[in-house]
C-alpha cells in the first residue's frame, strides 16, 4: 500500500482509500490489471487496517495467518522436524517459503531430523545529530550491545527518519539469519536556519535606507556567505529565493533545495535634530506629491 513500517492507522485508513478509487472496478471497466490490484489493495487493508492482525504481519509477513503454529514451535525451543512429517495443523498445506525457511531448511542433528531456524531479534536505537552534522555526508560509530558499528549517514537526512543496517540485530538460532538493526535519527537544529524537507528560511534584518534606495548586502548561506543585491523600495516582508542554496537532497549528490530569504525593515533610532528634520522635509515632500 505505499506505507512504511512506522505508519499510524489514520496512515493506512488513508493510503487505502487513495488505492481503492485509483483501481476501483468502476473506475477502471473491463481492466483486469486493475482488478487484481485492487484486491490485492483490500487484502492488504483486511491486515494492515486491524491492530492484532497488523502485529503479526509485522512479525511474520505474508505468513501472519500460521503465527500461532510458528510461536508454538518456537515455546518448544529445541522441538525437532522430521523429513517428510506434517504436524495435524499442517496436514496437506503449502508451505510457503517463509515456512520452508523455518522448517524446511534447517540443519539435521545425527538422526537425520531437521531442526528449526530461528531470525534473530531486530534491534532498534536512537542516533541524536544537529543540523550542521546532517548538512555533509560523514561517518560516525554507534555502539550497540556492546559493538561498535560503523555507518556511512548520507547528507540530508530527515529529522525522524529510520535506516535499516542489515545483519547487526541479534543472532539467530540453529543457523537461522541475524536480526536487523533500525536506527532512528533524532535532529536539532544548531542553526538560525528553519528546515522544511530540502528547504531553508531565513529571516535578514535590512536597515531602512537599503530598503529605500537598493544596495548590495551580505548574508549567510549553510554553506557561507553571499553577496545580494537589493532592489529600491523593497517593503518589509519581501522574500527572494536563492536558487540550490537549501538543504542537500537526501542520497542525491550535488543537489539542493532553495533558500529563502524574508526581509525585515530596521527603523532607526535615536535620530539627531538634522535627521528629524530631514524626516520632516521628505515627510512633507511626500504630502506635497500626494496632493
Amino acid at each position: 500500500m505505499g506505507i512504511t513500517k512506522e505508519a499510524s492507522q489514520a496512515d493506512v485508513k488513508k493510503a487505502y482509500r487513495k488505492l481503492a478509487r485509483k483501481y476501483h472496478p468502476d473506475v477502471n471497466p473491463n481492466n483486469k490489471e486493475a482488478e487484481a490490484n485492487f484486491k490485492k489493495v483490500n487484502e492488504a487493508n483486511e491486515v494492515l487496517g486491524d491492530v492484532e492482525k497488523r502485529k503479526k504481519y509485522d512479525q511474520y509477513g505474508k505468513d501472519w495467518q500460521h503465527s500461532e503454529q510458528f510461536e508454538k514451535a518456537q515455546r518448544s525451543s529445541g522441538s525437532q522436524w522430521s523429513s517428510g512429517r506434517t504436524d495435524a495443523n499442517f496436514e496437506g498445506a503449502d508451505f510457503s517459503d517463509f515456512f520452508e525457511s523455518m522448517f524446511g531448511g534447517g540443519a539435521r542433528d545425527f538422526s537425520g531430523r531437521r531442526q528449526v531456524k530461528f531470525r534473530g531479534q531486530d534491534f532498534n536505537a536512537e542516533a541524536h545529530l544537529t543540523l550542521t552534522d546532517a548538512y555533509k555526508t560523514h561517518k560516525q560509530t554507534f555502539t550497540v550491545n556492546g559493538k561498535n558499528i560503523r555507518i556511512t549517514i548520507p547528507a540530508g537526512i530527515e529529522n525522524g527518519q529510520t535506516i535499516k543496517i542489515p545483519g547487526h540485530g541479534g543472532p539467530g538460532s540453529n543457523g537461522g539469519p541475524n536480526g536487523d538493526l533500525f536506527i532512528t535519527f533524532s535532529i536539532e537544529n544548531d542553526t538560525t536556519f528553519k528546515r522544511d524537507g530540502d528547504h531553508l528560511f531565513s529571516t535578514v534584518a535590512l536597515d531602512l535606507y537599503t530598503a529605500l534606495l537598493g544596495g548590495e548586502i551580505t548574508i549567510d548561506t549553510f554553506d557561507g556567505k553571499v553577496k545580494l543585491k537589493i532592489k529600491p523600495e523593497t517593503q518589509s516582508g519581501t522574500t527572494v529565493k536563492l536558487r540550490n542554496k537549501g538543504f542537500p537532497i537526501y542520497k542525491k549528490e550535488g543537489q539542493f533545495g532553495d533558500l529563502f530569504i524574508t526581509f525585515s525593515i530596521v527603523m532607526p533610532t535615536n535620530l539627531s535634530k538634522k535627521e528629524q528634520d530631514l524626516f520632516k522635509e521628505l515627510a512633507f515632500l511626500r504630502t506635497q506629491k500626494t496632493n
